[in-house]
């Protein structure tokens, strides 16, 4: 039998070489065959962020066209559906779709097949573009160029670096080499300079710039560099060092796009393999840090299917083949970082990714459908600008400086990078590709995705260094932003425990607060609540209490507190500054529930952080279902059910006359507002699980108070709860109370789930906790 010929793809955009894309190609060794156009004239536009769109013909009709000019490409079908994952087929960017092309030079004519613009938006995107007039006939360097990111600062160009090496106009070697020694000084300058403040420092800037330059001459001068002493790790250098660049300025900026850019460098350097010929000149420990810091940008993309179990093995088998290479100190701090990996990826698993942790369209929904508050109330339109992650337990899961329940928020408060088209095209988390691809089309709405806040992360800070990042970040806030500030760690009840007059405490020890001093305590036997962010080797040096957030009450702060002496901030409220805090507060107990049971939760993560940046999944262990059968049918319904929930607790929130002035200002921000709605969900929840129910210590809890519309008695907080409850066969795990109106969707739910025989008609007019009985024959 004849051998089946291999799919032609034909590229127009960004795969091409010399294009920011192109080395995906290489690394899914896709074979160039030829320049190519297409036979027909047909409609190139390009669209937001300078993306390239092929148009089926049905989109843009009423267009003569152009011929495109592009390249032709043979991957095989594993290269082809890597592409395919890459141009997010399977979520409605692109769809690959059959075209016949002309090879340049010979004419032969060659059915293959290209990307074009899914048929869901192709036609309003050629409209909103312009239409015919916008279509172009190829795309250029200049069009890539307009998408803020240098064509020299992407690896591109690895096969025609020879061809460019005889033009060059006076340039030497010698240029190159004093070019990289400057870079290197730069960058040794750069790399520990703190990523706080809005303005980008010129250091980084001119290293930025210099490696950009080396990155540029190695592909237009390889074959003399090569002959002049380059080695193909010093190559891997400058392309790991521009994505910790990048990398480091998405710190600062939290522009997801940046984190892309670094992931496509060290994506190159792994696959191209550029430091397996560094013999003694990279060491096992600079090889290692190497992959550590691509496993982090990875895990921040959630590119678990491939990537971070890769990576993960990779390290491991690293660190084994080099045992000999290190000293014990050394080889013993590696193994407790492969350790802290492992525990890192337990805790991440793939339920846990079951969706995105970031704001996206595709499951959240966009701010112009969010119900809002009625005109008549009165509102300054804040936003969240800034935010303070500190998480510190003993023992704790995390990878470098991340701990698990920073790694969750974070990203909690990002925006997902994908379009509205997902919405009616389906979302796969369990595809890594489906993320923040870097020529991922980002929107195709009308407006821009909003920026995401800045971040920073506090890895065990002294509390002068604590205080000192929250005054810097609360002097450039804007004038119509919000910070928020999330502690999660250990805390110490301290000798006044948890009583009345703790408020009348605080006032009168904070005439004595002094920000530049340590060991601000109170005297040993009239000891305050705290909480410990770090270890306790000096008293007070770690140690933050309520009272010393009160300074910066002067402008909008939303608090997030995890420890169990959360109960101690409530006593700022009424003694802020000028700003009413908003305060989202943990139990300061946890639940022995078969999911978060005793010292598990810190093999999963705090159960309070969980249900606020990925509740679905906290509600599952709390109820005893780790994920490790879940059905995707069943865990999509449960995500109807849930932002069906949230919406219903929004609307009733927005209605309300007593809704304080502070949460009219929170629901006015997508992601404090969804922070605040999954509050509401955990505290229905734990309120009537039975374990909990009734139990105070196991109850979060907010200041200022909300509504009594939706607390966990309400009707309409017991039939969110019901229906979730119903949908996972886990009822009769809750205190619900009669519920004399079964809502509609709860009635499908318990169809669905049940037997045949317990349909809606099954289920009677009045029900109590005993009357319920469900199948055991669950969905999942």
């Amino acid at each position: 039998m004849a051998e089946a010929t291999p799919t032609r793809v034909f590229v127009y955009g960004t795969l091409k070489r010399g294009f920011p894309n192109h080395p995906l190609l290489v690394a899914c060794a896709s074979p160039f065959v030829g320049a190519a156009s297409t036979a027909a004239p047909a409609s190139l536009v390009i669209g937001p962020y300078s993306v390239p769109f092929l148009l089926p013909t049905s989109s843009s009709s009423s267009s003569s066209g152009r011929v495109v000019s592009g390249e032709l490409y043979a991957p095989s079908p594993a290269a082809l559906a890597e592409l395919d994952a890459f141009e997010g087929t399977h979520i409605g960017v692109y769809e690959r779709r059959p075209i016949t092309v002309v090879a340049d030079g010979s004419g032969e004519v060659v059915e293959a097949e290209a990307y074009f613009a899914h048929p869901s938006y192709a036609e309003a995107l050629w409209r909103r573009c312009g239409g015919e007039a916008a279509e172009i006939g190829e795309y250029t360097a200049d069009h890539a160029n307009r998408k803020g990111i240098a064509m020299a600062a992407s690896p591109q160009q690895q096969g025609q670096g020879s061809q460019g090496g005889s033009g060059g106009g006076g340039w030497s070697p010698e240029q190159f080499w004093s070019l990289l020694d400057k870079a290197d000084r730069r960058f040794a300058r750069v790399r520990d300079l703190p990523l706080l403040g809005r303005q980008e420092p010129d250091a980084f800037a001119k290293a930025f710039r210099a490696y950009t330059q080396l990155w540029r001459m190695q592909q237009e001068h390889r074959h003399r560099l090569l002959e002049a002493g380059l080695r193909r790790w010093q190559v891997g250098e400058i392309a790991a060092r521009i994505a910790h660049l990048y990398y480091a300025q998405y710190q600062r900026t939290a522009d997801t796009a940046l984190l892309s850019e670094a992931f496509v460098f060290y994506h190159a350097v792994l696959d191209r393999a550029y430091f397996l010929d560094a013999d003694h000149h990279l060491t096992p420990a600079k090889h290692l840090r190497f992959l550590a810091r691509f496993l982090l940008v990875a895990l921040l993309l959630a590119r678990r299917a491939h990537t971070v179990p890769r990576l993960a093995a990779d390290i491991r088998a690293l660190l084994d083949d080099s045992k000999k290479s290190f000293q014990e100190a050394e080889y013993k701090e590696w193994k407790h970082v492969v350790q802290e990996i492992l525990r890192f990826l337990r805790a991440d698993s793939p339920f846990m990714n079951m969706r995105p942790l970031r704001y996206s369209y595709a499951f959240d929904l966009p701010p112009d459908k969010l119900p809002t508050v009625p005109p008549t109330v009165k509102k300054r339109g804040l936003v969240l600008s800034d935010a303070i992650l500190c998480s510190y337990y003993p023992n704790e899961v995390k990878f470098t400086d991340l701990s698990i329940d920073v790694f969750r928020m974070l990203q909690c408060l990002e925006w997902e990078p994908c379009g509205s088209f997902a919405l009616n095209n389906g979302y796969s988390a369990h595809d890594e590709s489906g993320q923040n691809q870097p020529n991922l089309l980002k929107d195709l709405r009308d407006a821009a995705l909003p920026p995401n806040p800045l971040k920073t992360n506090l890895n065990r800070p002294s509390v002068t260094h604590f205080l000192t990042v929250l005054a810097t970040k609360c002097e450039e806030l804007p004038s119509n932003g919000i910070m928020l500030i999330y502690l999660s760690a250990a805390g110490e009840m301290g000798t006044s425990g948890c009583c009345p007059d703790t408020g009348e405490k605080i006032v009168s020890n904070f005439s004595k607060f002094d920000i530049s001093s340590t060991s601000h305590t109170s005297s040993k036997e009239d000891k305050e609540p705290c909480l410990w962010l770090g270890c306790r080797e000096t008293e007070g040096s770690n140690c933050i209490y309520p009272g010393d957030l009160i300074p910066f009450t002067r402008r909008p702060l939303f608090l997030v507190i995890d420890s169990s002496i959360s109960y101690a901030f409530k006593s700022i409220h009424g003694i802020e500054r000028g700003e009413t805090a908003a305060m989202l507060l943990s139990p300061s107990s946890r639940s022995a529930a078969a999911g978060f049971s005793g010292d598990s939760t810190r093999h999963t993560g705090s159960q309070f952080t969980m249900f606020l940046t990925a509740p679905l999944q906290a509600f599952c262990l709390l109820i005893g279902n780790n994920g490790a059968d879940i059905n995707r049918d069943a865990y999509n319904k449960a995500e109807e059910l849930l932002s069906s929930s949230l919406n219903e607790w929004a609307t009733t929130l927005v209605a309300s006359s007593s809704l304080h002035p502070v949460w009219v200002e929170v629901l006015s921000d997508p992601l404090l507002r969804r922070l605040l709605l999954r509050f509401i969900f955990c505290r229905a929840t734990l309120s009537l699980f039975k374990p909990t129910s009734g139990k105070a210590e196991f109850l979060p809890t907010c200041v200022p108070p909300l509504p009594e519309s939706v607390d966990a008695e309400s009707m309409l907080s017991q039939s969110c709860v019901m229906r979730f409850a119903s949908h996972f066969g886990s009822a009769s795990q809750f205190a619900l109370s009669e519920i004399t109106t079964w809502p509609d969707a709860d009635a499908e739910e318990a169809g669905a789930i049940g037997s045949a025989g317990s349909a809606n008609r099954g289920v009677p007019e009045t029900v109590g906790d005993s009357d319920i009985s469900y199948s055991s024959t669950s969905s999942f």
